[in-house]
């Protein structure tokens, strides 16, 4: 199958089959899935031969991906891994970058969190001041338009803003500042440390 878009590849990860985790030298990582028709076409010929006849557009591939999610990190990712990484946690995309960096992907299991923590990174966004001047959506959408993601080194710079500023955005999200730092604590903990 074809990714819908052109990148140089430096880490890849087949996840569960149908999906694919893919780093590029430029410092993305896109989390894409064939769709349901290709996967049907797949389950209809097992043997591929069918797929052999059957070319898409200028002889491209008949079936392409579907992309779940893009992100920008910023460095060239050396190492991707679907890990656990303590006992009894959740499988979380863990990657290294060139630099030592070491991050993770992980899925949110229920509707509230990502309301929650969607509602947190947009009032971030307005209350953290940029490092270069330069806007935090435009940043991690460098090359191709963030999707799908949610930017946790963002949201856990809610607990470094002063006092009142922690006031305002928890107040913004209906919560205490105490419950927001927990959410995020439980999160942390949930999948790393």
């Amino acid at each position: 199958s074809l990714d819908p878009g052109k990148r140089l590849s430096s880490g890849i990860n087949a996840e569960y089959g149908y999906s694919v985790a893919v780093a590029d030298k430029f410092g993305n990582l896109a989390v894409m899935r064939l769709s349901q028709d290709a996967r049907d076409y797949i389950d209809d010929d097992p043997t591929g031969n069918k797929a052999i006849w059957d070319r898409g557009l200028l002889n491209g591939a008949s079936q392409k991906m579907d992309m779940l999610c893009m992100f920008h990190i910023g460095e060239s990712v050396s190492f991707l891994e679907l890990a656990t990484l303590i006992p009894g946690g959740s499988e979380a995309l863990v990657y290294t970058t060139l630099s030592g960096t070491i991050g993770m992907f992980v899925p949110f299991t229920s509707r509230e969190d990502i309301d929650f923590f969607q509602h947190l990174e947009m009032h971030m966004r307005n209350e953290s001041a940029p490092i270069c001047g330069r806007d935090h959506l435009t940043y991690r959408s460098s090359y191709i338009p963030v999707k799908g993601t949610i930017d946790g080194d963002l949201c856990e710079m809610y607990n470094s803003l002063d006092p009142g500023k922690r006031r305002a955005v928890a107040s913004e999200l209906d919560r205490q500042p105490g419950e927001v730092s927990k959410k995020l604590e439980d999160m942390r903990t949930t999948y790393a440390f």
